[in-house]
């Protein structure tokens, strides 16, 4: 896995959580690795259409070995095991051992760890592993963000007109997906294209190093977000719930790239529907960035 060194300034108190971060991301990479197309994967349906794997739950135990070796005590929220460590902690990562199981599971190399990690609910590190195209980015909250070592930024396109984006279907929240085409076909309209992958924090990746130049979906899960979100603000991007607020982790729902796209994007989810109006159409998907549930919650990207 590449990992040249981190440039920029990455304040002391970010940098250990950082590293085990890193650590715990490449943990599970190679996990993912040694499966990819070669074992048997074992899927059990959580719900419908909505898998998990083998390698899921052995890529999420190298994750969760990797924190817990260094940060017993600190809250973790996994996509799998669900909330774990103490609930008083005012540290708390975000697990996703693999974003992109749909993908893995039928031998598609668009797949990921994602590690986000917060600090009195600010995002302060973030790790996503790219175990097939060897992709290492990373994030610490005023330290910058880095592609394989070298810092990205958000594209310069200062409007929607032309844009490259990504996108991904509402495949957990059917209710939602009328008024997301509705979204889909004005933003179609004015976009140079749109992409789906599969992979919410892939996504997010590619779209901190300006690759996709926006990025748009609703009802994802903590996991899904949080490293991802924390990448694209560090390199200069916008990032939003469908209110223009700071609450995509607790609602599942995201807008995220340059300035100029993102206020565009924004502009136009909300001559359909905000927070609260997606609450109505999809009710009882928010709360769990913060608060144990008691359960295992899943929802959001495509699996």
């Amino acid at each position: 896995m590449a990992r040249a060194a981190l440039s920029g300034i990455i304040p002391d108190m970010n940098r250990e959580r950082l590293d085990i971060a890193i650590a715990a991301a490449e943990a599970g990479a190679v996990i993912l690795k040694d499966f990819f197309r070669t074992r048997p994967l074992e899927p059990a349906e959580k719900a419908r259409n909505d898998f998990v794997t083998i390698a899921d739950r052995q890529s999420e135990s190298a994750v969760l070995a990797e924190i817990r070796r260094r940060f017993p005590e600190d809250r973790i929220l996994a996509e799998e095991e669900g909330f774990s460590g103490d609930a008083d902690s005012e540290y708390c990562w975000y697990i996703d051992p693999l974003d992109g199981t749909a993908n893995f599971m039928q031998g598609l190399p668009v797949f990921c760890v994602s590690v986000g990690c917060s600090y009195r609910g600010e995002l302060i590190a973030a790790a996503i592993v790219d175990p097939e195209g060897e992709n290492l980015f990373t994030a610490t909250r005023a330290g910058g963000a880095q592609w394989n070592g070298r810092p990205m930024e958000v594209a310069s396109r200062a409007g929607l007109q032309g844009a490259f984006l990504a996108t991904g279907f509402p495949f957990h929240a059917h209710r939602a997906l009328d008024v997301y085409l509705k979204v889909f076909r004005d933003v179609f309209m004015r976009a140079r294209s749109i992409r789906r992958c599969g992979s919410a924090a892939l996504d997010l990746a590619y779209t901190a190093a300006g690759v996709y130049e926006g990025f748009f979906e609703f009802r994802l899960s903590p996991w899904d977000l949080a490293a991802g979100m924390l990448l694209v603000r560090e390199a200069g991007g916008a990032v939003s719930d469908l209110s223009g607020g700071a609450q995509s982790l607790e609602s599942g729902n995201v807008i995220a790239g340059p300035p100029g796209v993102h206020r565009e994007l924004l502009r136009i989810v909300q001559q359909y529907v905000d927070e609260a109006g997606l609450e109505q159409i999809d009710p009882g998907r928010s709360g769990l960035a913060g608060e144990d549930s008691g359960s295992n919650p899943s929802r959001g990207e495509s699996p």
